[in-house]
Formats: structure tokens, sequence, C-alpha cells
């Protein structure tokens, strides 16, 4: 199977060998030649990465090349530039498109792959980053921001850098089953599956982003005192505001409300519990501030479409296959 990553100028480089090596890796525990791993680019000669660091590309997209299997395009943040400056390439990839058995993209990559008309009618992720400008650009398109990757029929598209590792090993695991997909996480130090759903952008860095030392304050309260009386009233009281306004500048700040932010830092540290520890259900509830079990069960199936002592059977059986 031919796996080929397109690459633009400027590329991010672990967008690119990131999902190379998972796949390279899988061959190798397996002990034969799987994948044809190659990089393409859009002209010939080097081609130099975000860092500095440049890349050698087996071939450009005009060159005459082999079927491909798999089709990964990486991101950049030249990207759009680069779509508006060469138009040959979307119509490239409309052809490749009609040819190859899984299309996808990682990062920023699904701005060609939109650019093209591939993703109309079909979900889709990208950078957390720029899911709002892929949304903006391309309503046709029904983005997922918290999605770690998604798939639609056979597109495929991830989230930002290290996400396109997740959806790499996800394509071993359909090629080469679920137990080398298994090995060659425990190699990587990769979790065998993030759950597609699971957010991409956490509530502890989100209480970095605001502006206001006060909301930021607020934030980093909640994070540490999850248990706690977290109701508006109370946050409000604490920051000595009215909750009218607490409520409004937190809005404007984070692009979120104090209730949302509020759920899924409950729902974060109550995933965290269950990866890692092994609290009865109720414990973790109480812990996280849900109350009982019930609530925290309703949460998780709202937020994450899957009942807590499934989610934890999950990650019990992903630890148990990479320690055999």
């Amino acid at each position: 199977m031919r796996i080929a990553a397109l690459a633009f100028p400027g590329v991010q480089l672990l967008d690119v060998v990131g999902p190379l090596d998972v796949f390279h890796e899988a061959q190798r525990l397996l002990g034969r030649e799987v994948y044809q791993l190659d990089i393409l680019a859009l002209a010939p000669g080097p081609l130099r990465g975000s860092s500095g660091v440049q890349l050698l590309p087996t071939a450009t997209i005009d060159q005459e090349q082999s079927p491909i299997d798999t089709l990964l395009v990486a991101g950049s943040p030249e990207i759009r530039r680069s779509l508006a400056e060469q138009p040959q390439v979307t119509q490239w990839l409309q052809q490749q498109a009609s040819e190859v058995r899984r299309l996808g993209s990682v990062c920023t990559g699904a701005f060609a792959l939109a650019a093209a008309g591939l993703l109309d009618g079909h979900k889709a992720t990208t950078h957390w980053n720029s899911t709002t400008s892929l949304a903006a650009d391309y309503p046709a398109i029904a983005v997922e921001p918290d999605a770690i990757y998604i798939r639609d029929g056979r597109i495929y598209t991830s989230a930002g850098v290290t996400a396109g590792m997740d959806l790499a090993l996800a394509l071993v695991e359909e090629d080469l089953g679920r137990e080398l997909a298994l090995r060659v996480a425990r190699e990587l130090v990769m979790f065998l599956k993030r759950p597609g759903g699971q957010s991409q952008f956490s509530t502890h860095l989100a209480a970095q982003t605001s502006e206001r030392s006060l909301i930021r304050d607020s934030q980093r309260w909640i994070v540490d005192n999850i248990s706690a009386d977290l109701s508006l009233d109370q946050l409000a009281k604490r920051a000595s505001m009215s909750t009218r306004n607490f409520s409004r500048i937190f809005k404007k700040e984070t692009q979120t409300t104090p209730a949302d932010f509020v759920e899924a830092t409950r729902i974060e540290t109550a995933r965290r519990m269950l990866e890692e520890s092994p609290l009865p259900l109720k414990r973790v509830a109480d812990v996280c501030g849900f109350g009982d079990m019930n609530n925290l069960r309703r949460t998780f199936l709202r937020r994450l479409g899957v009942n807590p002592s499934d989610y934890r059977r999950r990650f019990q059986q992903a630890s148990a296959g990479q320690e055999e």
C-alpha cells in the first residue's frame, strides 16, 4: 500500500513525519514491508519546514507516480497562500480523490481538501485555532471543533500536530488489526485510541488564554477547586462582580459561559481519574463536583457519547494491551 503525504511550503514537520513514522513502525514490528511511504511536494528540491529544517520529498505532484492507496495532506501556516498561488493543486486533489482508497488531512491540511470541494457535506475537523475559519470559509462542511480525528466514509480529518499520529494509528488498526496497533502504540508511547470525540483543547490550557487577570484567576480557581460550589452566583461573588457582568465578561474573554467551562473542567478531571485511578464512580462523581453518579453519567453521555464505566473500560483495555 502506498501512503503519500502531501507537504506544502512551511509545513510543520510533525504533520508529515509523525504519521509516516507510525506506518513505518507498524511494518517494522510486523517484520515485512506493507507500506511504501512517500512525501510529495508542489515543486522539486528540498522543502523548508516551519522550523527551518528541510525535507527531501520523494516526488512532485506533476510527476508520473504509482497509484496512491492513502493520501494525507499535511498542514502549513502558508497553506491558503499556496492554494491561491497554485490552483493546480486543487485539481490534482480532485483527481486523486476519485482514485485513492482513503483521503485525509492533518491539521490545516483540511483547508486544501475544503478548497477542492472534497469536504462538502462531510463532517471534518482541524486544529482548534482554525476551526472557526474553516467553518466560516466553507459553510457546506460540518466542522466539529473538539474532535481529535473524524472518519466520514473514506475521508479522514484530524486536529493539530500529534493528532495526525492518532489518525495514522487508527489507519494501521484498520489495515493490520488491533493487536499490531497496540504494539505500535506501546513502542511510540501513545494511547491506542484517544476517542475521536475527545476534546483537543484542555481546560487547563484554556485557563491561560484570557487577557484579563481577573478571569484567568477565576478559571484557575475553578480548575483547582473542582469540587467546590461553582455556581455563577458564587463565582461572581468571589470576583467581586455582579452575576450579569461576570457572565458577560467571562463569555467575551473565553468564548464560553462560566457554566460550560465548569462542566468541561469537571469532565476533564473525571476522565483523567477514570483513566489513571481505580476509584469507584461514586467517589469520582463526588471529587469532581458532580454530586452523584447519575449526574456524572448524564454529563458523560451528553458530552462524550459514552458512559463513565465504558470510558474507564476502554482505557483499561488499552493499558492492559500495552503492558503485554
